[in-house]
């Protein structure tokens, strides 16, 4: 039972480190390409959101970059809901052929409704921030 992988663990993990790439590595390991792309967008917005704090919104590759960690984290919300809302059949099929899941109970359902709330903010204010900034740029102020 110690090999078989938890809706509840997966989607906690895409909620508070998906755009790092936490819920990939549980599910399938360091052999899996795609989580070596979630780092790097997310650090790429991270060194923005710090020269945001350190220059104002003056610094252009601040203004570029922040977006970026917006859409990651939101990026990681959606997959803590995507993974909290499959179906028990099909989890276990995917990631638990060989032995039956543990009993989820409640923790995929809080997952899903923390990734939707918080995704929802990030993925809000990325936009918002970034059309801001298109907008201020192109009139020129």
């Amino acid at each position: 039972m110690s090999g078989a992988k938890t809706k509840g663990v997966a989607a906690w993990l895409a909620l508070l480190f998906g755009s790092l790439g936490a819920h990939r590595l549980y599910l399938h390991g360091w052999n899996d390409r795609w989580v070596w792309l979630h780092p790097w967008p997310t650090l790429l917005g991270w060194l923005g959101l710090r020269q945001f704090q350190e220059n104002g919104a003056a610094d252009a590759f601040a203004s570029w970059t922040l977006p970026v960690l917006g859409l990651m984290l939101a990026w990681g919300a959606f997959n803590a809901i995507h993974i909290a809302l499959t179906s028990d059949e099909r989890w276990n099929a995917r990631h638990n052929p060989l032995e039956p899941a543990p009993d989820a109970r409640w923790a995929p359902i809080l997952a899903a409704v923390a990734g939707l709330l918080c995704g929802g903010a990030a993925l809000m204010s990325a936009i918002v921030f970034a059309a801001q900034r298109y907008f201020e740029t192109s009139l020129g102020q």
